[in-house]
């Protein structure tokens, strides 16, 4: 298995985490396990799809680890 691959596995992973967690009420919606995993997921997956030049993917990715990003900080901005 490529490390493109590998990579790419673990960040659909962790986003598929975020939405099985959320979706059974394991994983709030608002908490930061639930915005780190899709963050993290999210920027693992668009690596993941740049080493394999899947620029679809790339871009549905990166605006998907953006949006983490805002839902973390204001996240972050509520619990502070």
């Amino acid at each position: 298995m490529s490390h493109a691959t590998l990579i790419s596995t673990f960040g659909v992973s962790l986003l598929l985490l975020a939405f099985i967690g959320s979706s059974s009420k394991i994983i709030a919606q608002q908490s930061l396990a639930y915005w780190l995993l899709n963050l993290l997921g999210g920027a693992l997956a668009t690596v993941g799809a740049w080493l394999i030049g899947s620029v679809p993917f790339v871009v549905l990715e990166a605006v998907w680890t953006g949006a983490s990003l805002v839902g973390l900080v204001k996240q972050l901005r509520r619990q502070g």
